[in-house]
């Protein structure tokens, strides 16, 4: 049996989670949208895209709607993941996904730190993959703080 507060916060989150959902796939959208038209990034995985290769199951189970995790690469490899990671204000530096606000990882440098470089490629992990799962705030307000993400790998890169 849960505890009084417990069952209300879990019906609050119940009553309101499809509003979030809409949230987190519309910045989600803009957000690779962005991505993908940036010529600091190498490459974005994101299954609204068509060439994805899950795109088609996007469409046949979600409607066409994509949910709020990518991954995208970086340009300067390590050191550009590394300053683009640090740069970064807004968006949190968390390992899981699907939380209220964006979060992103650096698998390289973080969470796959100890694995060879040649299974980290086997895994199609590069030294600039960026994992983000795409949150509530405002998407104007990410892709400005990804830009400051993306001047630093730049910079760091050179």
């Amino acid at each position: 049996v849960l505890a009084p507060l417990s069952a209300f916060l879990l019906l609050q989150g119940i009553e309101t989670v499809a509003l979030r959902v809409e949230r987190h796939v519309e910045n989600a959208n803009r957000v690779a949208r962005f991505l993908l038209d940036d010529a600091r990034v190498e490459w974005v995985n994101y299954a609204g895209f068509p060439d994805n290769p899950y795109h088609g199951l996007v469409q046949k189970y979600l409607g066409g709607r994509a949910c709020s995790l990518l991954t995208f690469g970086v340009k300067g490899g390590y050191a550009g993941g590394q300053k683009f990671y640090d740069a970064l204000r807004l968006v949190s530096h968390v390992a899981n996904v699907g939380d209220a606000k964006s979060l992103v990882i650096h698998p390289a440098s973080t969470t796959h730190f100890r694995v060879p470089s040649d299974q980290l490629a086997a895994a199609g992990i590069t030294e600039g993959t960026m994992r983000l799962s795409v949150g509530l705030e405002d998407a104007d307000d990410l892709i400005e703080d990804l830009q400051r993400g993306l001047r630093a790998a730049r910079k760091g890169a050179a």
